[in-house]
């Protein structure tokens, strides 16, 4: 699967673009501001009808435009294909697979994977659990698309135990009604936290040679730390009723794989705490490296990479490292704001786009196209 050419229209700060994508390679480069950051959100929408920044959708909306629209062209082993979201802020919004509406974009097998990094991601590392629980669930997702009914039926039970400890304290039902749905969380808890458990092990084989390969000094680990030591759905059932009056006590479930974390660690400490911002940064890269090799084996396909500013913090060594990685194989998208910091921008078969603002430019010598009007 391949991403051909984005075109969006009244997206950001941008009224209308048409832009050639690379088969490998891509560098978009321009100044602060120019909307870099912008474009790369755009592919990232139009391959997933959702934001890559912002919960708010309404922020993609060109400023005095009424609704913005995001065409991707891909192709594969069976011809071209053309994904298309159209968002109008408070009306549902309009997807399309080759001109027919379909309810997910993620349903369709004419869909690329898409793996992004933007400099906040780096809060994946440094930042809450429940960000790296959202990013392990993808991941399964991404695998095993059937496997999202697992995390659904979780969620589902969750809230429905959750509501009735809410009862329970307010005196309205007994403490026995728990023993259902204890029964029923512990059920897909157990399956969520193999599938979990299964996704890690196969990257966590990757991770270390790809930590190695950009130059992170120290034996690098990816561990999942679930929150149940239960071996199955009994056992994790027993676990809850033990913790059941402290459940009672607080109003909400406290153990499950709700609760899971993953580690990132370098020489046994986890860089969430031990770790620079340039090691939290390489470790996040191989991360996402690592997921590319294993969605590549699993798929059929490597996932298209976009990667926003990752240069900017990177010594000229470490950007090589990384550069020659994404010759490797696949698709990725880099911004810069300085060509120099991107080893090889010059060479053969590598797309360069200049972005001014509210425009993108194709270089001259550059392979594909480009052709846009300033907002």
């Amino acid at each position: 699967m391949r991403v051909e050419r984005l075109r969006m229209r009244d997206f950001r700060t941008y009224a209308a673009a048409d832009v050639a994508v690379g088969p490998g390679l891509t560098v978009v480069h321009g100044p602060n501001g120019a909307g870099k950051t912008n474009l790369l959100e755009a592919l990232y929408f139009g391959c997933t009808s959702r934001s890559c920044r912002t919960t708010n959708e309404r922020d993609v909306v060109r400023f005095d435009a009424e609704a913005a629209r995001v065409e991707v062209d891909v192709s594969d082993r069976d011809g071209a294909h053309e994904l298309s979201v159209g968002f109008q802020p408070g009306e549902p919004k309009r997807l399309r697979v080759d001109g027919a509406p379909v309810e997910r974009l993620t349903d369709s097998p004419a869909r690329p994977l898409v793996s992004v990094f933007l400099p906040d991601r780096l809060e994946l590392v440094k930042g809450a659990p429940s960000l790296r629980r959202s990013h392990l669930d993808q991941l399964v997702t991404a695998m095993w698309p059937a496997r999202v009914a697992t995390r659904a039926a979780y969620s589902r039970a969750l809230a429905q135990r959750n509501a009735l400890l809410s009862r329970i304290r307010a005196g309205r039902v007994g403490p026995n009604a728990l023993d259902t749905w204890d029964g029923e969380l512990a059920r897909w808890g157990i399956a969520l936290r193999d599938d979990r458990a299964a996704a890690v092990a196969r990257v966590a084989e990757g991770f270390p040679v790809q930590a190695a390969d950009l130059g992170l000094a120290g034996a690098a680990e990816l561990r999942y730390r679930p929150r149940t030591r239960a071996t199955d759905a009994a056992a994790l059932t027993a676990e809850l009723e033990e913790r059941r009056q402290s459940d009672l006590d607080r109003g909400f479930t406290q153990h499950g794989p709700h609760r899971d974390d993953l580690e990132l660690l370098r020489d046994g400490r986890e860089l969430k705490s031990f770790g620079s911002q340039g090691e939290q940064r390489l470790a996040l890269l191989a991360l996402l490296l690592a997921e590319r090799d294993v969605l590549t084996a699993e798929r059929g396909a490597p996932p298209l990479l976009l990667l926003d500013d990752v240069m900017s913090e990177l010594d000229a060594d470490r950007r090589g490292l990384l550069v020659a990685r994404l010759h490797d194989g696949g698709q990725s998208v880099v911004t810069t704001t300085d060509l120099g910091h991107v080893p090889g921008a010059g060479a053969p078969g590598v797309v360069r786009l200049a972005v001014v603002p509210g425009a993108v430019l194709q270089d001259a010598g550059a392979g594909g196209g480009a052709r846009s009007e300033a907002a």
